[in-house]
């Protein structure tokens, strides 16, 4: 058994992804191109955005639109401790200073109620923005999220590495405020056979200022209006990617109904089990099934796992605010995100998974839990 079975997705769509990439091959343009032009459109339509901008990774994505916004040294960027390191490191990167907020504990995105705690503090001048994170496939507090940015007059970015296909209020992840980023990493819900990522936007500005950025800041050939990187996507990237879109939304729904499975198996096998919710209103794409294991036996549960053949993952096992290279942050007390890092612990999921696996994963998982006294 796989954790996430890419193996399965290439055999079933082979033929499209091979002539797809073929194409590519026979036209010579390998990097941005038609190719890529064809997936920010049709991308864009399925977002529900204006613009959208193909990059050459996540990472990028969020790197160029806190450039755009014109982050840089001394400035503050709020987000969630609990996500991959590249939520905060870009901010980092551009000298700026995250700033940290506890999770929901229900949904493990950020808290509104900590974001508004942290809002409450008082004026920093400093502060520019939010970053906030649609973590394990499903959107946070959109709208409020919104409604507090747009009150202390701040930006705000959703971080759709892990939700594209998500919706919120009938909305769509990546299309619910001014700029969203998306990774097309190999393991994402809509993945390529590299790195790329994508930035959708509804504001012109931002949209030629990503775009000109993408590219060294170049406006046309050899003119270089502002400062940028190389951060374009490659054509092969994007033909994958359009092959695989055509069945995406299939996907999705394959996806929802194999968390309704694991939700079944669970309530049957081991009632009581704490896993991510997902809120009224919204739905997630399950970049990750997740459940919670407590007392501190998550790691000799994991290990049980291992020992009968099921592989599992751990999203994420220290926060940010906790990790060495952010050790002037080691101080700082999140509780949530502290025991949501001890006790979360993702089961194989993908939309080729079947339920008679299902059913052998949550059996061992049960005598995993058995056999460590939880």
């Amino acid at each position: 058994m796989k954790f996430i079975d890419l193996d399965r997705q290439y055999r079933a769509y082979r033929a499209e992804v091979e002539s797809a990439v073929q194409g590519v091959l026979e036209s010579g343009q390998f990097i941005l191109g038609p190719v890529v032009e064809e997936l920010e459109r049709t991308l864009a339509e399925f977002v529900g955005a204006p613009h959208a901008v193909g990059v050459s990774s996540g990472t990028d994505g969020l790197l160029l639109a806190l450039m755009a916004y014109g982050v840089g040294a001394g400035d503050k960027v709020i987000t969630t401790p609990f996500t991959f390191i590249a939520t905060a490191e870009v901010i980092a990167f551009l000298g700026a200073e995250p700033v940290f907020v506890d999770i929901d504990p229900e949904t493990c995105n950020m808290s509104t109620e900590a974001l508004a705690s942290e809002l409450e503090k008082g004026c920093d001048h400093r502060l520019k923005g939010i970053i906030a994170v649609s973590l394990y496939g499903q959107c946070p507090d959109m709208d409020e999220i919104a409604a507090l940015a747009r009150d202390h007059g701040l930006f705000l970015v959703e971080d759709g590495c892990q939700s594209f296909g998500a919706t919120y209020r009938g909305r769509r992840s990546c299309g619910l405020c001014e700029v969203g980023v998306t990774s097309f990493f190999p393991a994402k819900p809509l993945g390529c056979y590299g790195d790329g990522g994508m930035v959708f936007t509804s504001d012109e500005e931002i949209h030629q200022k990503v775009r000109m950025m993408r590219s060294h800041g170049q406006a046309k050939r050899y003119r270089h209006e502002v400062l940028g990187i190389n951060g374009r996507l490659d054509a092969m990237q994007a033909a994958v990617l359009l092959a695989k879109f055509r069945h995406f939304e299939e996907e999705v729904e394959a996806r929802q109904r194999a968390a309704g499975r694991y939700d079944a198996l669970i309530d049957e096998l081991i009632p009581g089990l704490g896993r991510v919710r997902v809120k009224e209103g919204r739905s997630s794409v399950f970049a990750q099934y997740t459940v919670r294991v407590p007392g501190g036996r998550r790691d000799a549960v994991q290990e049980a796992m291992r020992r009968q053949g099921i592989p599992t993952a751990v999203h994420y096992p220290v926060p940010l605010h906790k990790q060495p290279v952010f050790r002037a942050y080691a101080g700082l007390s999140l509780p949530e995100s502290e025991r949501a890092a001890a006790e979360v612990l993702s089961l194989p999921m993908h939309p080729f998974i079947e339920p008679e696996e299902q059913r052998q994963v949550v059996e061992a998982l049960a005598e995993a839990l058995a056999e460590s006294g939880v």
